[in-house]
């Protein structure tokens, strides 16, 4: 029975009281949400989360899948969410969603059940070594105890997950790894154990609360202390879910209407979605750039980097040509600056180094450049993908930035679908926040992660090849415990689009069948295994219905059906004669 004391601690055996422990210390650390895989390791765990009432609990079959899907929710919810298995290859299983935890800087508290001391190495049944088993991808990883009933060993497991939890948060987000043994009984049997009278754990959850937050400002430098700006320079801002994109957006505006800079703002940046707020707002710089001549006459003297460096591989290029000073705004703790420019990094809130700007700059001629540039590059991008009849790949981005309702939550997957954003979402007031995965770039769990992020929120969006989509058709297993509406803007060209841009594609065989990797799928019939709606979109016009009012509860595909190898050409010429 329950402690007349604390009615949420649970006495029916060691396990139970322990367990208990644990999730209570999380839910008063503010803990709401935990994804849960089935197992009988795990069971206590299991047991103590689903029948806390402040914890939603999940339950999702596949481990990878459930790694995914509590990544989204930790990116929809920006605090930590508990991530639960049970021993041997399960915990094996969550790698890679620990790894874009780590690479993206987003709180996990991974929970792996294990067997005791005594019952490993010895070739007892689903045992591996689980200790570190996620190596240098987590911030912080501890072996816990074997449950004991004593007050002594409970006052350590309260503190160690106190710790687990901001460590989660602070220095940097990212994910834990607390490994959890248990002896049997796994259920709340009653196992003859002498557990502590409720008195001696009052007192127990006393003093325990979120850690304080830093201070605002802490770690970051006077904006424009020691420093002269050039007149020459630019703004980059890089890919960043993980802010309030209003606030981000007034942040960039700040500097760059006293700096007269303009604004390189990736597709994945919130300041596209809010462009009136961020200042001289450039979003066709990868097109821009492949001219030869328009590339040299704009490269910059300094620059200032938040976010880290966009997807566009030519920008990229193209500073490194340049190579400019640089100056990179980060909150993160490790070494953003992939492209070893001259960088000076400054650790802290943008909104509070910003502040050391003020006043507005008159428009100079080198914004208007920049602005004129945009605006022809833009005009010519939009008259290329309208005077297509078919339907083409690239089609969605432009769609989705005007007719989707004003901050739709909307998941961008790797590959070509975040290239297609990068070169074709307009500058806009939407206030679309947009998620992804691009903290290892990889297609991993993309439908299960899209399903975590609005997951009890307002109607989203996810976009996505067939192949991100086939990679994660587990996450469809979710479905029937899904609570919000995502609608599936499926680009099916059967096969990898994205090798078509690459050298590689010239050489066939192989290419079609280890690159391309066409899979011949009718998505009709695999909607219908999982009960999911589906539609295939008949023209541009037909997705801007479709997308204009989303549906308020459900999952839904819309499958733009659509020829690889045509498209991959058409972008090379369309690029072509617009840099030209």
């Amino acid at each position: 029975m329950k402690s007349a004391a604390d009615p949420q601690l649970d006495y029916r055996n060691t396990n139970t009281l322990w367990c208990s422990v644990l999730v209570g210390t999380l839910v008063r650390l503010g803990l709401r949400h935990a994804v849960i895989s089935p197992g009988s390791r795990s069971a206590p765990l299991t047991i103590a989360l689903a029948r806390h009432p402040e914890i939603e609990s999940l339950a999702v079959l596949d481990e990878r899948s459930a790694g995914f899907y509590a990544l989204g929710l930790a990116k929809q919810h920006r605090r930590p969410v508990a991530l639960v298995c049970t021993s041997g290859t399960a915990a094996a299983n969550f790698l890679p969603a620990v790894v874009e935890a780590h690479e993206s800087g987003v709180p996990l508290l991974v929970l792996t059940a294990d067997r005791p001391p005594e019952m490993r190495d010895c070739h007892s049944g689903q045992t591996i070594d689980q200790v570190k088993l996620y190596g240098a991808y987590v911030n912080f990883q501890h072996e816990c105890a074997v449950p004991e009933a004593t007050v002594p060993l409970l006052r350590y497991l309260r503190q160690t997950v106190a710790h687990a939890v901001e460590r989660t948060l602070r220095p940097a987000a990212g994910p834990v790894h607390l490994n959890c043994p248990f002896r049997d009984p796994l259920p709340p049997l009653p196992d003859n154990a002498t557990l502590p009278r409720p008195a001696a754990l009052q007192g127990l959850w006393e003093g325990l609360a979120p850690a304080e937050a830093l201070e605002a400002g802490a770690g970051a430098a006077p904006a424009g202390a020691g420093r002269r700006w050039a007149e020459r320079g630019v703004i980059i801002v890089g890919p960043n879910e993980s802010v309030d994109g209003e606030a981000w957006a007034d942040a960039v505006g700040r500097i760059s209407r006293a700096l007269g800079w303009p604004v390189l703002a990736d597709a994945l940046a919130p300041v596209r979605a809010n462009a009136t707020r961020a200042g001289a707002v450039i979003t066709r710089y990868d097109t821009l750039l492949r001219n030869d001549r328009l590339a040299a006459e704009l490269h910059p003297v300094q620059v200032i980097c938040v976010g880290g460096w966009p997807t566009s591989k030519v920008l990229r290029g193209w500073l490194q040509a340049a190579d400019p000073e640089v100056v990179l705004v980060t909150d993160r703790t490790g070494n953003e600056d992939a492209l070893h420019l001259r960088t000076r990094v400054v650790r802290g809130p943008l909104a509070a180094w910003s502040e050391g700007f003020a006043g507005r700059t008159s428009e100079t001629a080198w914004v208007k450049a920049w602005l004129r540039a945009d605006a022809r590059a833009g005009r010519a991008l939009v008259a290329g993908v309208r005077a297509e009849r078919g339907l083409i790949e690239p089609v969605w981005p432009g769609i989705l930035a005007t007719h989707l309702p004003a901050r739709t939550p909307c998941f961008i997957a790797s590959s070509m679908p975040v290239r297609d954003a990068e070169y074709f979402w307009p500058a806009g007031n939407r206030g679309q926040r947009l998620f992804f995965n691009r903290g290892a770039n990889g297609i991993d769990g993309t439908l299960s992660t899209a399903l975590g992020a609005v997951h009890g929120g307002p109607p989203g969006v996810l976009v996505t090849g067939d192949l991100s989509l086939l990679h994660d058709t587990n996450g469809f297993l979710s479905v029937p415990k899904f609570r919000g509406s995502l609608t599936i803007v499926l680009i099916n060209n059967n096969g990898g689009g994205i090798f078509e841009h690459l050298p590689v594609a010239q050489f066939e065989p192989p290419f079609e069948e280890f690159f391309g990797t066409p899979q011949n799928i009718d998505f009709r019939k695999l909607c219908a295994t999982y009960d999911v709606a589906h539609t295939v979109v008949r023209s541009a016009a037909h997705l801007g219905r479709l997308v204009a009012k989303l549906p308020k509860s459900g999952v839904r595909v819309l499958e733009l059906r659509t020829e690889r190898k045509r498209d991959a050409a058409w972008r090379k010429q369309l690029f072509a004669r617009v840099a030209g």
